[in-house]
């Protein structure tokens, strides 16, 4: 699989004391992590399972943000 760099859009959920994980460009593309260290490993992880996923489905998958 070509190397892909989707957005995290990583906060901090006081409220459970965790990492919350979005990735904007994959619809429904959430996961978390007790610090900032695991939620990133695992934003990567959902990332490519998200991937796999919507190819074994014959699903689109979008193309990633790119910063100009």
């Amino acid at each position: 699989m070509n190397q892909r760099h989707y957005s995290m859009i990583i906060q901090w959920d006081s409220r459970d004391n965790i990492f919350v994980v979005r990735v904007p460009e994959l619809p429904g593309c959430v996961t978390h992590g007790d610090t900032y260290e695991e939620a990133v490993k695992q934003g990567q992880d959902a990332i490519e399972s998200w991937i796999m996923a919507a190819i074994a489905d014959n699903e689109p998958v979008p193309q990633p943000n790119v910063a100009a």
